[in-house]
C-alpha cells in the first residue's frame, strides 16, 4: 500500500474527526471512505455517460427511436404491475 499525504485546512480537519467520531471510525477511515465513495460515484457516472454516448450514436447510425409518450405510457404500465404491458415498437426518427 503507497502513502500519499494531504494538507487539510484547520476547519475541515476538525469537522472530519468530528464526523468521524460521531460514526465510530477513525480520520483515516473516515478518509478512505470518503476517496472511496467518490471514486466510485464517478467511476458510475463515466460509465453512464459511455452507455448514453453508444446508445445515441446507435440512433443517429440507425435512425431508430422510441417517442417518449410511448415509452413511458409503457414505463407507467410495468411499474404499475401490468404483466401484459407491451413494449413499444422502434420507430425511425420523426417517422409515426
Amino acid at each position: 500500500m503507497s502513502t500519499t499525504t494531504i494538507r487539510l485546512a484547520e476547519e475541515l480537519k476538525a469537522r472530519v474527526a468530528a464526523a468521524a467520531e460521531k460514526i465510530g471510525v477513525s480520520s483515516h477511515s473516515f478518509i478512505l471512505q470518503a476517496i472511496t465513495e467518490k471514486t466510485q460515484r464517478a467511476e458510475l457516472r463515466r460509465d453512464f455517460e459511455d452507455q448514453a454516448e453508444k446508445r445515441y450514436a446507435n440512433i443517429v447510425a440507425t435512425g431508430e427511436t422510441i417517442s417518449w409518450d410511448d415509452m413511458r405510457s409503457y414505463l407507467e404500465s410495468y411499474v404499475a404491475g401490468d404483466s401484459k404491458a407491451t413494449r413499444p415498437v422502434v420507430k425511425k426518427l420523426g417517422g409515426r
